[in-house]
């Protein structure tokens, strides 16, 4: 998982290809500091970790203030991340609509996406300061200090993302178009105001209007993900509902603090240290040499490749981006045509993500409750089917593939190859081992995880320059505050649905469907296909985990069956056009036009579709190795 937009590899002005090309935007000078508080939190956060693990472990004598430690350090490092990830313009954002506004009005549209975070985080602000203050109240159990001290990172972050905010529309937008765009906010705002007693009255028609429309508006407006979930709710709390705005500062707090997520930073750095290593690079050399002379050998060895390579960093984009260079170049040189190799590559790092260490399943497990290392276990399985119904109609596309000239390599050779990947192939078996047979935590393994990757590649693959070091602590903060907000703001969403009594009128509307639990799968297949193409992963979860797991568990559905459908849709969705995310960053990383790719991946969708179903149908492909 990565933080980037997600317009089309030839929208103007995306940032796309600045997260193709490894660039960003570095933001003002000001916020320096700013970004390397943040890596030292990341460092000090995983020290910390890893101090408590070994002394508990080796010495049988566990820190008790080290979790309380971390979970200071880590509300710390994700809204400061947030604010890093705003000032580099790295929040996740849905920029597909975007070319299709008039050029006359585009720098309006973007004026009022800022004016209106600008005001969300402001609006924001006195709740946050005020829940600050009531933490006075509560004292930490083994450091004995106030609990205003980690409340305090929930307005410090707001108050630099606000003011990040109107800088960037100050340099970005004419004074008159931004005087212009507020009046006509305010305008807005005071009718909905003076609406509001009206509104009222209309009960959960409501949610339509503001967390439906609203947010829609606000996504194809190029808003952050994050933030049209904020505005949404907030709108909603505020001219529709009687709820205090206070609380949903706790709920934000609560989806973003929650102590499962403390290996969410850990598992991003570890891919931008398999990156960086070239660890992955040596795993799909090894495969490479062990199944390349064979009809549709490149292929497997693509698919494999995201398998075991997904295994170890946890990204979808981290495995495309490591994956492809080293393989398309002789993929083409065989007679593979691009947008096929592209095809198989979006749809091969769909099938990855339910490999652990997936942030996803991390993230679901946190959301609906469901055991971590029950989801590692499956999702393994779960890959694996997925694996063959691709790898199966990769083979028969090779059918007619030209095998003349390439050579089978020599035991030796293959050895050798396997020689310099095995430190690499260790890692994502070892990590599932020690979640899946509860010898530890993901946190805790995420962060021994980090360290094994880190001595390794200095051993071993080359090392890291400690400049280029501070950069990915850097980098990483940024992506995990962009997440961890999404994870905060659709949090308090989800609440606002909760607490409106949508999701008891849901269960109620289910359990009179015929059909049972095989509707309520299809309809979760659907729901999930959707969301998938146009929120991503992350945001659907947490938005509509705690809403969809209670009413599959009155039909008697296992969770850990029904996570894997709904993880394996998503996914789907996320790599199908012509909304999809994942589509335009694999067509970004593969260097093929989209609408090449488009006409070619509907078999490869159609393949992952036909594994999904017998996913559904069949529990046992998930519930097997529990």
């Amino acid at each position: 998982m990565t933080a980037y937009d997600t317009a089309p590899a030839d929208s103007a002005g995306g940032d796309l290809e600045a997260f193709a090309e490894g660039s960003h935007d570095q933001g003002p000078n000001w916020m320096k500091p700013i970004e390397w508080i943040s890596a030292g939190l990341l460092a000090a956060m995983i020290l910390t970790i890893v101090v408590n693990v070994t002394s508990r472990s080796v010495f049988h004598h566990p820190i008790i203030w080290a979790d309380e430690v971390a979970s200071i350090t880590f509300i710390w490092l994700a809204m400061l991340g947030a604010a890093v990830a705003i000032s580099r313009n790295e929040h996740l954002k849905l920029t597909l609509f975007l070319p299709m506004i008039p050029a006359r009005f585009r720098e309006t549209v973007h004026a009022a996406g800022l004016l209106l975070v600008a005001l969300f985080l402001l609006a924001m602000l006195r709740p946050a300061i005020d829940y600050a203050w009531e933490e006075r109240w509560i004292t930490s159990p083994a450091l004995g200090i106030p609990m205003t001290y980690r409340a305090a990172a929930l307005p410090t972050g707001l108050v630099l993302m606000a003011l990040l905010a109107v800088a960037r529309a100050v340099r970005d937008c004419k004074i008159s178009v931004l005087l212009g765009t507020a009046a006509v906010i305010a305008l807005i705002v005071t009718g909905l105001w003076l609406a509001s007693p009206a509104l009222k009255t209309l009960g959960n028609w409501n949610l339509p209007i503001f967390l439906i429309g609203l947010v829609a508006l606000l996504l194809a407006m190029g808003v952050p993900i994050a933030l049209c979930f904020g505005l949404g709710t907030l709108a909603y709390l505020t001219f529709a509902s009687t709820a205090p705005i206070f609380v949903m500062i706790g709920r934000m707090d609560e989806g973003i603090s929650s102590l499962v997520l403390l290996s969410v930073p850990v598992f991003v750095l570890l891919g931008c240290i398999l990156d960086a290593t070239g660890m992955g690079k040596a795993i799909v050399e090894f495969l490479a040499s062990l199944l390349g002379h064979v009809k549709a050998g490149m292929s497997y060895v693509l698919l494999g490749s995201l398998f075991l390579v997904s295994g170890i960093s946890g990204s979808k984009v981290s495995d495309m981006a490591t994956v492809a260079p080293a393989l398309f170049p002789e993929m083409k040189r065989r007679g593979h045509k691009p947008r096929e190799m592209t095809a198989l590559l979006a749809t091969g790092a769909a099938m990855a993500d339910t490999v652990p260490p997936s942030i996803v399943l991390i993230v679901l497990g946190s959301a609906a409750g469901v055991s971590i290392a029950g989801l590692f276990t499956a999702g393994f399985a779960i890959a694996m089917v997925l694996l063959v119904v691709l790898a199966v109609l990769a083979r028969w596309k090779a059918r007619h593939e030209d095998m003349s000239g390439v050579q089978r390599l020599s035991a030796r050779n293959v050895g050798r190859s396997a020689l310099v990947a095995l430190p690499a192939l260790i890692l994502p078996f070892m990590i599932r081992s020690m979640v899946g047979g509860g010898f530890a935590t993901a946190t805790e393994v995420s962060t021994f995880a980090v360290l094994y990757a880190l001595i390794i590649g200095v051993v071993l693959y080359g090392g890291i320059p400690a400049r280029k070091f501070g950069a990915m602590l850097i980098e990483t903060a940024a992506m995990s505050g962009a997440i961890l907000l999404i994870l905060g703001c659709a949090s308090a969403m989800a609440w606002a649905l909760t607490q409106s009594g949508f999701a008891s009128q849901l269960m109620q509307m289910v359990s009179g469907l015929p059909g049972g639990w095989i509707t309520y799968m299809a309809v979760t297949i659907v729901i999930f296909l959707v969301l998938g193409c146009v929120l991503e992963g992350l945001p659907a979860l947490v938005l509509m985990a705690p809403i969809m797991f209670p009413v599959a568990r009155s039909l008697g559905i296992n969770d850990i069956h029904y996570s894997m459908v709904v993880v394996t849709a998503m996914n789907i969705g996320l790599m199908a056009p012509p909304i999809g995310i994942g589509f335009y960053i694999a067509c970004k990383i593969g260097d093929c036009s989209p609408d090449e790719v488009m006409a070619a991946i509907w078999p490869y969708i159609a393949a992952l579709v036909i594994g999904l179903i017998l996913i559904a149908a069949v529990p046992y492909f998930s519930t097997a190795l529990l």
